[in-house]
């Protein structure tokens, strides 16, 4: 019984210095607050607002509950501890070591610090030259990053996806809403480059592929990323795509140009010409966002066309032929098991890139 307490001391010490660190009583103080605004019916009356509410309520009440849930398990613990005799002294240490791997868990959350890790995140695969095979290759990339987050319950929102011809996609665009959502998944942003025996090649050569991925934060405010609207330009066109209701009959596409940086952000994924608008301006904020990031500019002014990483930044090699690997270039962080890799599970390279980064 000694050892359970003196590591469930240990954990309780470490506990607070983390909940104190994170403000965690401030967070509670703006859940209160949320809660009160969203209860009031008045609000609903501006439907767009009253969601946003919600949205944020949601997210924090997600962030901290399960630091709550820990310290009050830890104080229960306590206090069957004073209680107990040694008949239970295997049960009690279980519940000590469960509580050290919850903690373990927690405190991965406080290296989001940066000033966008904890928004909502566009994820937006588009695939290189050399045709199907890189179209292919695309498509195995939006699959395990569907099933990443398939299996951290991320939820996922289809915004945009164009198929390729013969296989796979040539571009894929995704909305992902989780706590910390760009925090964990802003480590894929680069190049990812194949290969392997070509599946598509009579030859059954070897062939290399290259897939561009991109993730952006979301951000749905003006206020948090100031666009000059003379730096825009607005174009709207004719959907294409797959069947739906208005699709090839309305001018419902919209095609967005930052000028002076040349970035540009198309949408057309069936809805009105207005949604499409909004969220073509959410994925430009995030574009130029990731851009500020990538030239260390203090405003979105300050940005230089063509300095972007782009297609100019490869961050990891998948190897299927002739041997199995998959290594990151900036981590050194390495697998032999691609087709777990490939399968989603993709949690050592992106916690060897928050370790390091």
């Amino acid at each position: 019984m000694n050892e359970a307490k003196k590591r469930l001391e240990r954990l309780k010490g470490e506990f607070f210095k983390a909940y104190e660190r994170i403000d965690i009583s401030d967070e509670l103080s703006k859940i209160s607050e949320l809660e009160k605004e969203v209860a009031d019916p008045d609000i609903w009356k501006n439907v767009q607002l009253a969601t946003e509410k919600n949205q944020k309520l949601a997210k924090l009440q997600a962030e901290t509950e399960p630091w709550e849930l820990l310290k009050m398990q830890i104080g229960d613990l306590f206090e069957m501890i004073s209680l107990a005799d040694d008949s239970l002294k295997k049960e009690i240490l279980n519940q000590v070591e469960s509580m050290e791997q919850s903690f373990i868990e927690l405190k991965k959350a406080l290296r989001f610090k940066g000033r966008y890790d904890n928004k909502d995140a566009i994820l937006r695969i588009t695939s290189g030259a050399g045709g199907t095979e890189a179209m292919d290759w695309a498509g195995m990339l939006e699959r395990m990053y569907l099933r990443f987050c398939e299996k951290k319950g991320f939820k996922t929102n289809c915004l945009e996806r164009i198929e390729g011809e013969e296989a796979g996609i040539k571009t894929a665009v995704y909305e992902i809403t989780a706590p910390n959502a760009y925090g964990w998944l802003k480590s894929e942003h680069g190049v990812h480059r194949l290969v392997r025996l070509s599946p598509f090649n009579a030859n059954n050569l070897r062939q290399t592929s290259f897939a561009l991925v991109e993730i952006l934060p979301r951000i749905t405010a003006d206020t948090d990323v100031e666009i000059d609207e003379k730096d825009l330009r607005v174009d709207v066109y004719r959907s294409g795509g797959h069947g739906g209701q208005g699709v090839n009959t309305t001018d419902s596409a919209v095609r967005i140009t930052h000028l002076p940086t040349n970035t540009v952000v198309a949408i057309q994924n069936e809805r009105s010409q207005i949604q499409n608008r909004e969220k073509a301006m959410e994925i430009l904020r995030g574009k130029l966002v990731q851009m500020q990031l990538e030239q260390h500019a203090e405003t979105i002014g300050e940005l230089r066309a063509g300095e972007s990483a782009g297609w100019g930044q490869q961050i990891r090699n998948y190897i299927l032929q002739p041997y199995k690997l998959v290594k990151d270039t900036r981590t050194g962080y390495e697998s032999s098991d691609p087709e777990k890799i490939l399968d989603g599970e993709i949690d050592d390279f992106i916690e060897a890139f928050l370790a390091k980064y």
